[in-house]
């Protein structure tokens, strides 16, 4: 493993110790250079309760390419609506040691913008 891949990794690890010390659901987002994936996942850290992908049908529909700010905000915007649906409103943001910078932060702010806190 690279040392890049390494230290995101390590980043990770203290987010979520910190976000398992907190008790609540947290949405986890990971990205690669063609797609964007967001999952709820519950307070245990056992089960994915929501997710939403750039590689889902009605997504790729409507987006040419999922490697996009643009894309990432499509993909907030869905998780977001979905977790309404189960009635999940606060969540834990875990970035997976990526920067808070680009299609991490377009999915957070989609995600705020239609109802989700964090």
């Amino acid at each position: 493993m690279s040392n890049l891949i390494q230290s995101r990794l390590r980043r990770a690890r203290g987010t979520r110790a910190k976000i398992s010390e907190l008790k609540i659901a947290r949405l986890a987002v990971h990205r690669s250079n063609c797609h964007i994936y967001a999952q709820v996942i519950d307070s245990t850290g056992s089960k994915v309760l929501i997710s939403a992908s750039t590689l889902e049908l009605e997504v790729r529909k409507e987006l040419i390419n999922g490697g996009t700010t643009a894309a990432a905000a499509v993909i907030g915007k869905r998780i977001a609506e979905k977790a309404k649906i189960l009635g999940i409103v606060t969540v834990a943001f875990d970035r997976s040691g990526f920067k808070y910078h680009g299609r991490v932060r377009a999915l957070a702010e989609a995600a705020r913008e239609n109802g989700l806190k964090f």
